[in-house]
């Protein structure tokens, strides 16, 4: 897999926007990719050095529209904490 198929998107939330101060930056991933394939990929695109990779898995949650029945796609969010010496990452340029 291609490093921007890898990450899909960052996750944008007054929670995550907390966890930048702290060098911590929230992606939404492929649902295949694992941490070594997420931190090659947020290095080589950002050009940061990556410490650790944690990852958690959502299920698609049931929905319903009118008699019709299904679920969500399922997601795969990956918090990606930088080491002290690395530059940050500018999602919002000033």
């Amino acid at each position: 897999m291609d490093a921007r198929d890898i990450i899909k998107r960052p996750v944008i939330t007054e929670r995550s926007s907390d966890l930048m101060g702290e060098k911590k930056y929230t992606f939404e991933v492929n649902t295949r990719a694992n941490k070594t394939q997420v931190k090659d990929a947020v290095q080589e695109i950002f050009g940061v050095n990556v410490e650790k990779v944690n990852i958690m898995n959502y299920k698609g949650k049931f929905k319903r529209m009118g008699r019709y029945t299904g679920f969500t796609n399922k997601r795969r969010k990956a918090i990606v904490t930088l080491t002290e010496d690395s530059k940050e990452i500018e999602f919002f340029e000033v």
